[in-house]
């Protein structure tokens, strides 16, 4: 393995940790718009109702003055009938009596029906504060317990990049902007070993010129097939990174 790249392992390790660390701020984040999404939709059906009932209280004002112009209107109909003295004005206005009776039934019946909507939709309206307020009531301590997350999230990852600030100064500068190059295309492990005469980023196998070419550790090995960097995983050569303290987690868990 190239001495440099022991370096570049346990800036890699760090990376791992920030990404996952970002993955999951960017998951506490969604939850919080999932949240912010469910108040602002509550309180849009709260308005929506509130406009609906007030547009219907207009309208039942409306019928309630209809009906009494149509009730002042059969009343003076009714005072014309013992002047009237011809037989087809009385017919005449009988008939008039009648339909305005008909009319004033039909709009009651239709100011009924609205007070019975308005009615309905008024418990309706009561049923979406309650929810609004239950939903204001629960989702304030998972706010608070998200933030806090996301506090704790952001502190763990300065802490990280301070501590890969101080690895990257003593690193190979260009082979760092390869690795960062290559990191930033995949967010993904980029500097990898071999195993089995294959990558194990890609796991497509590899010739066996490539594989004694990673072996010798004299340059650069990248990937054919993804373009990742390969080392050789011998433990005296990665002794003192964090590569090779996961190995020897996964021999002992083997021999056990």
């Amino acid at each position: 393995m190239l001495p440099s790249l022991k370096v570049i392992l346990d800036i890699q390790e760090l990376d791992m940790k920030m990404i996952r660390l970002m993955r999951l701020k960017r998951d506490r984040l969604a939850e919080l718009e999932h949240i912010d999404s469910l108040r602002k939709d509550l309180k849009k059906q709260q308005l929506d109702k509130e406009t609906e009932i007030s547009e219907l209280n207009r309208s039942i004002l409306s019928q309630e003055m209809k009906i009494s112009e149509i009730k002042d209107r059969i009343k003076k109909l009714e005072g014309k009938q013992t002047s009237i003295k011809k037989v087809d004005d009385f017919n005449a206005l009988n008939q008039e009596l009648s339909s305005s009776e008909r009319e004033r039934v039909t709009t009651e019946q239709i100011a009924s029906d609205m007070i019975d909507k308005r009615n309905l939709e008024e418990e309706i309206l009561a049923k979406i504060k309650e929810s609004l307020e239950l939903s204001e009531t629960s989702s304030k301590n998972l706010e608070e317990e998200i933030f806090s997350s996301i506090r704790m999230i952001n502190q763990e990852g300065l802490e990280l990049k301070q501590e890969r600030d101080g690895l990257a100064k003593n690193a190979d500068g260009e082979i760092l902007r390869i690795y960062e190059r290559l990191l930033n295309n995949k967010k993904d492990r980029v500097v990898v070993p071999i195993e089995n005469r294959t990558c194990s980023g890609c796991h497509i196998a590899l010739t066996a010129q490539h594989e004694n070419i990673v072996r010798k550790g004299e340059r650069l090995a990248f990937c054919e097939h993804c373009s990742r960097i390969h080392y050789w995983q011998e433990s005296e050569q990665i002794e003192g990174t964090s590569a090779a303290t996961k190995k020897r987690r996964r021999r002992t868990t083997t021999t056990v």
